[in-house]
């Protein structure tokens, strides 16, 4: 039992507690209820030595995990009062118990019951107990009871009392050394009491051990690391982490456990439902959902979040780990979850919309998973799907340094995995330079795209429209680089390409009108531009659904007519086209800087400079937002902002 004076961080449930046992009931019951190593017990403890003075009639523990009440009762009251014995009549265990109680000392009494997993078992000798008696049960059971029992649910500790708890079992300065050493090292630990205790032991045991080489030695050996294995006699429950988990793991059955299985193969993030009946696709859905409710959610093994999102405890995930690894369905378990999230990855677009990126969002930690720890499930042909739909997941939102970390892993193993001439390597080669032609870093785009081209040529079994895609990237860049000569073409051969390849509707053969319009555009051949962006957006028209692609569209005709000087026809176009950009894209999209700028230009022409103002600051806020205060966008939206509030300020 830990000293009073040392324990951290559960004045509110202990206060809660005395409450729920002062209600007018004939026997106040109260369950403290959570998972394995939180701490129940010891509160449940520290309680009755608190209030203490408050029960005469003194206060009894029992513990019940593989024991009978019962007996336990009996064995009691024989060995405290050496007169006492059972008539022989009394052959009902209920009626026993009844007899001896009436023997025990008079006055208000406390009855700890701890680890209860069955509330039947208890129950008839709590209907029996007088009036005096107030019940405190633990219990890894959520509900237990049902409506007779008050529930006090037991979490985990706050990070602030979780790190005062580890500076008073390792000192304080220790802490203050390596600060954040020790908050990833709670963070590690869960916030869990038992697994800080542990830890906390071994660190003090240890004084020269640094926080940082404990938390590598944690990372390394999981939950099976010795501090978590080891505990000292003296604590209140001496039991190590994979032993308290494995009390709960005994009380579940074959399909419970195959669950818990699954779900150990998840990242350490909140888990979408959905995600989990997809992969255990063999199981029935209601079969699943009970599972889920009446075993793991009720042993407090999983926790639920928001609407059909659950969690594991970061220790528990490793304790499902190592029970994974003990298993011979290992590999299907992570094949099931690598195939699930591989077809989400197959899902994410070039340009995904806000909507979808908001659907996306709680699956990329479990995306990440994948492709951090199991593309080995994963065919040649589709491994790096995974890192491919988190680039585009990231740089669909301007996130640009999280999509090349995603894109440059994504490029390395597949040159670390397939043949040089492999097409996968093409397409990350061009992804990546997307990327950074997106970023104004021309020199690492035209180096990357030049290898991709080099090995679509020399590749008998490249697929035609692959080579198009990189010879459509290279002349683009070089349409920006102002190197038109070196651009045409490639635009050219790409539409050669496109005509023989595709449906003359397809949204591709639109985006490359449209890029070779823009060529021309840039050149100053206003009427061939002109014919050609009108044949993209007459494409773009005709396909079933709004697509971003059409708002660039759009803007790019109305550039030209901007630099025509048909400012009427410009703006509606310059109009429409933002108002795609915020239905579809996120909200700081780099793309709708873009547009707005162009429409400030257009007001700016047309000496309509309050107009131009608002539209240049929306557009200066996302620029720095996405791109930083240093990009070459960022730099000359600002600079025509200050121009333009020069002018106003001297027309004022």
């Amino acid at each position: 039992m830990i000293n009073p004076d040392e324990f951290i961080g559960r004045e509110e449930e202990l206060g809660q507690l005395y409450q729920l046992l002062q209600n007018n009931s004939r026997i106040a019951i109260s369950a403290i209820a959570g998972m394995g190593g939180v701490g129940k017990t010891e509160l449940a403890i520290q309680y009755g030595r608190r209030y203490l003075g408050e029960y005469p009639g003194g206060v009894y523990w029992f513990f019940l995990r593989g024991g009978d009440l019962a007996a336990q009762l009996i064995q009691f009251t024989i060995a405290r009062y050496p007169n006492f014995a059972l008539p022989e009549q009394l052959q009902d265990p209920v009626r026993q118990v009844e007899y001896c109680l009436q023997h025990w000392d008079a006055g208000k009494a406390l009855l700890i019951l701890d680890d209860v997993a069955d509330y039947g078992e208890v129950k008839p000798y709590l209907e029996i107990l007088p009036a005096r008696f107030q019940v405190v049960i633990t219990t890894r059971r959520q509900g237990l009871g049902g409506r007779k029992v008050q529930q006090l649910p037991l979490g985990v500790l706050p990070r602030r009392d979780a790190l005062r708890l580890l500076a008073l079992l390792v000192g304080r300065e220790r802490l203050l050394a390596e600060p954040w050493q020790a908050r990833r090292l709670c963070q590690w630990l869960g916030y869990l009491p038992l697994g800080l205790e542990l830890v906390g032991r071994y660190l003090a045991r240890k004084p020269k051990l640094a926080l940082a080489e404990m938390l590598r030695g944690l990372e390394k050996k999981r939950i099976e690391h010795l501090a978590l294995n080891k505990p000292d006699a003296d604590i209140t429950n001496p039991v190590s982490i994979p032993a308290a988990f494995e009390l709960s793991w005994d009380e579940l059955d074959e399909t419970a456990r195959g669950v818990m299985l699954m779900l150990g193969v998840f990242a350490l993030a909140p888990i979408p439902w959905e995600l989990v009946e997809k992969c255990l696709s063999e199981m029935d859905a209601e079969e699943l959902e009970e599972t889920r409710d009446e075993n793991l959610v009720s042993l407090h093994l999983l926790q639920r979040q928001d609407k059909g999102l659950y969690k594991l405890h970061p220790l528990i995930r490793e304790f499902c780990q190592m029970k994974l690894a003990e298993t011979e369905e290992q590999q299907q378990f992570k094949a099931a979850f690598a195939h699930v999230m591989l077809d989400i990855a197959q899902q994410i677009p070039q340009q995904p919309t806000r909507d979808l990126i908001l659907e996306l969002t709680p699956y990329i930690p479990h995306l990440a998973e994948v492709a951090d720890c199991l593309t080995g499930c994963l065919s040649d042909e589709d491994f790096d799907w995974p890192a491919n739909g988190l680039g585009r997941f990231y740089q669909g939102q301007g996130l640009y340094a999280q999509a090349e970390t995603w894109y440059r892993q994504c490029l390395d193993k597949t040159e670390e995995r397939l043949d040089i001439d492999h097409p996968s390597i093409t397409a990350n080669l061009n992804n990546l330079a997307q990327l950074y032609r997106a970023q104004g870093k021309h020199r690492e785009a035209e180096h990357l795209l030049l290898q991709a081209i080099k090995i679509d040529r020399r590749s008998l079994s490249t697929n035609p429209l692959h080579l198009a895609a990189h010879l459509s990237n290279l002349a683009q860049l070089y349409r920006a680089q102002e190197r038109y000569i070196e651009a045409e073409p490639l635009f050219l051969e790409v539409l050669y390409i496109d005509q023989q390849s595709l449906p003359k509707n397809h949204p591709d053969l639109a985006t490359d009108l449209n890029n070779l319009a823009g060529l021309y555009y840039a050149q100053e051949k206003c009427s061939k531009a002109e014919s050609l962006y009108l044949q993209a957006l007459h494409i773009d028209y005709s396909l079933p659904k709004e697509h971003p692609q059409l708002a660039t569209h759009l803007n790019n005709l109305a550039l030209l007519y901007c630099f025509q000087k048909r400012y009427s026809e410009a703006e509606p176009r310059y109009l429409q086209a933002i108002d795609i950009d915020r239905r579809l894209l996120v909200q700081h999209h780099p793309q709708l800087a873009t547009h707005l700028y162009n429409l400030a230009m257009l007001y700016s022409h047309q000496e309509r400079y309050a107009e131009a103002e608002g539209k240049l600051q929306e557009a200066l806020e996302i620029s720095e937002r996405t791109l930083g205060e240093w990009h070459l966008d960022t730099i000359e939206t600002r600079k025509c902002l200050e121009t333009l509030q020069q002018a106003l300020q001297g027309s004022n």
